[in-house]
């Protein structure tokens, strides 16, 4: 899977990217690096909400095999994103009843690449990221998805918060799988209009989108560990909403 995602070396080339409008998953940038044209591209990256992070050299040699990356290396991404409100428009145009899967900063590549695979085989209409602190699109990812990446719509946004208010403009209710709740998932009704947030390995949904969600959720643990993989309680509960939709 090593040509699903290609890199871009060089700060000018890496600038001609993005102003042509190329998917750029990440950009890494040498540490303490400085000039004009290198400012350039840091104001760029920002401007155009692009993930980036700053490393020592020694990683952008192995990312870049040792050419000549002038202390930048991107990533492009290995699928083309879709806009929300065109995601949104063209599923109510097929579906009355769609679901969605918002993800609320899930950073590990293996875990976002098995949601992926789950969400396609459960019939998910779109996936939903956000464009700081997801794990990107990367040949790990879409490995680990065997393939599904490129055949669920994948759109990512500012910030989850902005495609729970345009949702839910659209009469579709949010459901967001937490702990903080007493409410099981098989108590919710998802055969509705329906989007699910599930949150970052480490920390969850964020406080304040909890605050803003029509429903909050939990699967029941019968044993001592007191949480599930990320990708593990997505499976279960998106199964759950294939089994109200089908009439098991």
């Amino acid at each position: 899977m090593e040509n699903e995602v290609s890199k871009i070396f060089g700060i000018r080339a890496v600038i001609e990217a993005i102003n042509s409008g190329k998917t750029i998953g990440k950009v890494f940038l040498q540490k303490d690096l400085n000039s004009p044209l290198f400012s350039e591209l840091n104001t760029l990256i920002k401007s155009h909400n692009i993930a980036s992070s700053f490393v020592p050299i020694e990683k952008l040699n192995r990312l870049s095999k040792n050419s000549n990356h002038q202390g930048v290396v991107a990533q492009t991404s290995a699928i083309d994103f879709v806009d929300l409100e065109d995601l949104i428009t063209e599923t109510l145009e097929k579906t009355s009843t769609p679901l969605f899967l918002l993800l609320d900063k899930v950073s590990d590549v293996r875990n976002f690449g098995a949601i992926i695979r789950t969400a396609e085989c459960t019939g998910v209409d779109g996936i939903i990221i956000q464009k700081q602190g997801n794990a990107p699109v990367s040949a790990d990812a879409i490995k680990t998805s065997a393939g599904a990446a490129f055949k669920v719509p994948v759109c990512k946004v500012d910030h989850i918060k902005d495609a729970v208010f345009q949702l839910q403009a659209e009469a579709i209710q949010i459901v967001a799988a937490t702990e903080k709740t007493e409410q099981l998932i098989y108590d919710i009704d998802l055969t509705l209009p329906t989007a699910i947030i599930m949150g970052s390995e480490d920390r969850g949904i964020n406080p304040s989108i909890l605050k803003i969600v029509e429903h909050k959720a939990k699967l029941p643990l019968l044993g001592e560990i007191a949480s599930l993989n990320v990708s593990v309680a997505c499976g279960a509960i998106l199964y759950e909403a294939t089994r109200q939709r089908i009439k098991l």
